[in-house]
C-alpha cells in the first residue's frame, strides 16, 4: 500500500531534508513543491553561508588591524568583490540543492511543481494548476524577517541582515535594533568592512541570552573596545522618526524611564525571524497556529497528518535543527502510517555565534550550570579565560573565557559554553562528549601543543579532580 506525500518548501533545508529520507523508502509517493527563485533555502541564500563569506572578509582586516608586528597601510575592503564571490559562491551551493531536488523530481513516484502552494482545506492544496490531495502534509516554509512594531518604523528607511549581505557601499553611520545571534554577527562587520560609526540596541544588561552572564560581559568588552561600537544596554525602543537630512533618530527609554535619542544615517532591523505562513491558507484548514501549534513529533496539534518542520515552527529556528526535525518528520509519517509509536525530536543543545567576525565566536554545547541545576544536577563547573593559556596570546587571540559543566556525583560531562578563537570548532569535541555521555575523568587531557584545546585540557583536568574529591 502506498502513501502519498506533498512537501511544501522543498528547496530549504528542512524539505529537502524530508525528500531526502523519504524518496529511497518502497510505496511513497512525494510531490514536492517550492517557488524559490532561484530556490535553495535560507541557509544557503540569505544566512548561514553568505554571512560566513562575508566575515571572513572583515576577520582578515581586524586581525591584521590588531596586530602591531604589521607594518604598511591597512588594506580597505572590496565590497563589490566580496558581494561577488558571496554571489558566486551561494549561487553554486542553491544550484547544488535545486538539481538535487529535480534529480528526484525524475523519477517515477516523485512529482516537482515550481509554485506556490496554498491550502483549500484540510490536506487538500491547490499549487501548479493543480488539486492535491495527499495523505500527508509537510511544511516547511522557512522563516521571514521579523520587523518590530515601534512607531514610526513606516516612516523611515531600514535594511535587514539580506540587505546587508548585498550592499556595495555604505552611510557613514547606523542604528542597530536587535543584537541576538543576526546583530552579534552583522553588527562587527559594518564596522570593520564599511567603516561605520555603530550604536546597537541591547535591551538586557548583556547579550547572549542563552549563556551565563560574563559570556554576554566578555562579548561587550570586545565590541566596545576592539570595534569602537556603542552600544547601550537596560534600553527599549520607544519611537522613530526620519531626520531633516535623511537618516533616522530613535528614541529609547532606560530602567528609570529616562529617555536616551540617538541619530544616524541609517537603520538596521536584526530583530529576529518569523514564521512563512502567509499566503499558504492555513485559515482554510484545521490548523491554529496560535501559540503551541506543533509537537515534539513534529505533528500539528490539530492535525496529525501534517507534519511541520524547521524554523517554521519556530522551535529552534537553526539550520542543523531544521534538518533533524526533518528527518524525524519523515520517520514519524512512516511509524504513522504503519500505526507505530512516533518518536519525538529530542537533540541537545548545540549553538554557534560567530560573534567578532568569527574571531571570537560564542558556542554552546549541552547544559549550562543554571540548566544543569533545574534538570536536577548537582553540578561542578571550571572556567578558564583565554589568558590562562599561552597558546591564545601567540595567536594574537587574547581575549574570551570558557566553562565547562560536569554532573558531580558521576563525572558526566552535561555541558560546555566557549567564547574564544576555535570555540566553534571545539565545539564538535564537545558535542561527541555530552551526547556519549562521558565520564570527564575518562576524557584525555593532553592536547597536542601548541594548539588551542589546550583550554579543554585544563577544563579536563579541573573538573575531573572536583569529580574525585567529591
Amino acid at each position: 500500500m502506498s502513501i502519498h506525500v506533498a512537501i511544501i518548501g522543498a528547496y530549504g533545508s528542512a524539505g529537502a531534508a524530508a525528500a531526502g529520507e523519504l524518496v529511497d523508502e518502497s510505496g511513497v509517493e512525494l510531490t514536492l513543491i517550492d517557488d524559490g527563485d532561484p530556490g535553495g533555502g535560507l541557509c544557503i541564500l540569505r544566512g548561514c553561508m553568505p554571512s560566513k563569506e562575508v566575515l571572513s572578509a572583515g576577520a582578515h582586516r581586524y586581525q591584521a588591524r590588531h596586530d602591531d608586528r604589521l607594518v604598511g597601510d591597512l588594506p580597505d575592503i572590496d565590497l563589490d568583490r566580496v558581494v561577488e564571490q558571496k554571489d558566486d559562491h551561494t549561487l553554486g551551493w542553491a544550484g547544488h540543492r535545486r538539481d538535487s531536488i529535480h534529480d528526484y523530481a525524475e523519477r517515477e513516484d516523485v512529482t516537482f511543481i515550481h509554485d506556490t502552494a496554498r491550502f483549500l482545506d484540510d490536506r487538500v492544496i491547490a499549487a501548479g494548476g493543480e488539486r492535491i490531495e495527499p495523505d500527508y502534509v509537510v511544511i516547511a516554509t522557512g522563516s521571514s524577517v521579523n520587523v518590530p512594531d515601534i512607531p514610526g518604523i513606516d516612516d523611515v528607511d531600514y535594511m535587514t541582515s539580506a540587505d546587508v549581505l548585498d550592499a556595495t557601499s555604505f552611510p557613514d553611520s547606523g542604528i542597530v535594533l536587535g543584537l541576538g545571534y543576526v546583530g552579534l554577527e552583522m553588527v562587527p562587520y559594518l564596522v570593520e568592512a564599511a567603516g561605520m560609526d555603530i550604536t546597537a540596541v541591547e535591551h538586557d544588561s548583556q547579550p547572549i541570552d542563552e549563556a551565563p552572564p560574563e559570556f554576554g560581559q566578555a562579548l561587550l568588552d570586545v565590541y566596545r573596545e576592539d570595534f569602537d561600537i556603542e552600544i547601550p544596554t537596560n534600553v527599549h525602543e520607544q519611537r522613530l522618526e526620519p531626520t531633516d537630512d535623511g537618516g533616522v533618530r530613535l528614541y529609547l527609554e532606560d530602567e528609570d524611564g529616562d529617555e536616551q535619542v540617538v541619530e544616524a544615517d541609517q537603520l538596521f532591523c536584526f530583530t529576529g525571524r518569523r514564521p512563512s505562513l502567509d499566503g499558504l491558507g492555513l485559515e482554510n484548514t484545521r490548523l491554529n497556529t496560535d501559540g503551541w501549534w506543533v509537537e515534539e513529533t513534529m505533528q500539528a496539534t490539530d492535525d496529525d497528518r501534517v507534519f511541520v518542520a524547521g524554523d517554521v515552527n519556530m522551535k529552534e529556528p537553526i539550520l542543523h535543527v531544521a534538518k533533524e526535525q526533518a528527518f524525524q518528520a519523515a520517520e514519524n509519517i512512516l511509524a504513522h502510517d504503519a500505526g507505530q509509536e512516533l518518536e519525538p525530536y529530542e537533540n541537545v543543545h548545540h549553538h554557534v555565534i560567530f560573534s567578532g567576525l568569527g574571531v571570537y565566536p560564542f558556542a554552546r554545547v549541552g547544559h549550562t550550570a543554571d540548566s544543569a541545576r533545574a534538570a536536577g544536577h548537582r553540578v561542578v563547573t571550571a572556567t578558564r579565560q583565554a589568558t590562562d593559556d599561552g597558546v591564545f596570546k601567540s595567536k594574537d587571540v587574547p581575549d574570551g573565557l570558557s566553562t565547562l559543566v560536569v554532573d558531580k556525583n558521576d563525572g558526566t560531562v552535561l555541558g560546555y559554553q566557549g567564547l574564544h578563537y576555535h570555540a566553534d570548532v571545539m565545539a564538535k569535541t564537545l558535542q561527541v562528549i555530552v551526547e556519549l555521555g562521558l565520564d570527564v575523568r575518562e576524557v584525555p587531557d593532553r592536547a597536542y601543543h601548541p594548539t588551542t584545546p589546550e583550554m579543554l585540557d585544563g577544563l579536563f583536568r579541573e573538573t575531573a579532580a572536583a569529580v574525585e574529591e567529591n
